[in-house]
């Protein structure tokens, strides 16, 4: 099975992440797919850069994405969509 979460960059204490589509048996880190976003929580204010198309592509080939993903979409929607 496909997921699309969050894979952790950065140094201790200075996370930033990648959204990635990797098989759910992956390790966090390790093998992914593709590489379809970046969202870093350190700046003010936060951003969160997603390609939209392959998020919807994924998802429709049958990729699920985590609760921590899903939840950043929906807050960020309206952002997402006037770019």
């Amino acid at each position: 099975m496909l997921r699309i979460r969050l894979s952790r960059y950065g140094h201790r204490h200075n996370p930033w992440y990648r959204i990635v589509v990797a098989d759910s048996k992956a390790r966090r880190d390790g093998k992914f797919i593709e590489k379809i976003g970046f969202y870093n929580p350190r700046m003010n204010p936060k951003v969160l850069e997603i390609n939209l198309e392959r998020f919807k592509y994924w998802v429709n080939k049958g990729a699920q994405p985590t609760e921590t993903v899903k939840k950043l979409i929906q807050r960020y929607q309206e952002k997402l969509l006037k770019k």
